[in-house]
């Protein structure tokens, strides 16, 4: 049985280097917090350079936290993100990929401009960011402790969603297969695996929250929305040495609403 110090151990990432995008709000920020509280340097990236500048100010009163905008929905500009980090940094041990769009319209509504805005994020980002980081998290890697990809999905890829989001909910579904096909073709040097969200408080989520938000949580199997607590604990697993043998895997975090589609 291991010791009380190898248990803290197994579940630390500090000293270890995080890359959060979308991280300076929402999900983002709560892993992006998490992560600087729990020892980690944590760039975070977002589109609008004044909100990611405030972000950097505020989580640099917890630890250690750079911000580097960009718009990840482009390829020209996932290549600059990358080209920054690879300026700052030889090895990244930690890539979170959760910047993400919706969009919500009826079906005879929904055009190409809503897929491709959410498509070209959601989708092609994680894919490209991924790839240009790769070197990277390779150089991060240990045989005990291989570089880590997380990808933010969604419940909504797992269910039938309420709402006429068709893109975001494609979107989530393709997120969760590139996580396994990425995860099969990274290992062993880098693990893949996918959390799948279910309510947060978050700005994407507020509008639903506010016309629904406690029917949301009366029919979720735990009973109520989820806290950045949740969120944080199983970012920290997936970072840690502690699931240094998982890869390919999507986690709900979702109050059990999965199940009950």
């Amino acid at each position: 049985m291991p010791t009380d110090d190898v248990l803290q151990e197994l579940f630390s990432i500090r000293g270890k280097v995080a890359v959060v995008t979308g991280g300076t709000r929402g999900i983002g920020l709560m892993i992006a917090e998490a992560y600087v509280r729990a020892g980690a340097k944590v760039y975070v990236s977002s589109r609008k350079a004044d909100v990611v500048a405030d972000t950097e100010r505020a989580l640099s009163e917890l630890g250690e936290c750079v911000g580097i905008p960009a718009d990840l929905s482009t390829e020209s500009e996932c290549r600059r993100l990358a080209s920054e980090i690879r300026g700052r940094e030889e090895k990244l041990h930690i890539l979170v990929n959760n910047a993400g769009a919706t969009w919500g319209a009826p079906l005879d509504e929904y055009d190409d401009a809503a897929w491709d805005r959410v498509l070209d994020l959601n989708v092609k980002g994680v894919f490209h960011l991924t790839r240009f980081l790769r070197p990277q998290l390779e150089a991060a890697s240990t045989d005990d402790d291989p570089a880590r990809v997380i990808n933010i999905g969604s419940i909504d890829g797992i269910h039938v969603p309420i709402m006429e989001t068709y893109a975001y909910s494609s979107a989530k579904a393709a997120v969760h297969q590139l996580t396994r096909h990425l995860a099969k073709r990274l290992a062993p040097k880098v693990t893949v695996n996918a959390i799948a969200p279910g309510p947060f408080e978050s700005k994407m989520m507020k509008a639903t929250l506010e016309s629904f938000g406690d029917s949301i949580a009366a029919g979720a199997p735990m009973k109520r929305i989820g806290r950045p607590e949740d969120m944080a604990g199983v970012a920290i697993y997936l970072a840690s040495r502690a699931s240094a043998y998982v890869t390919g895997a999507i986690i709900p975090v979702d109050g059990g609403i999965a199940t009950c589609a």
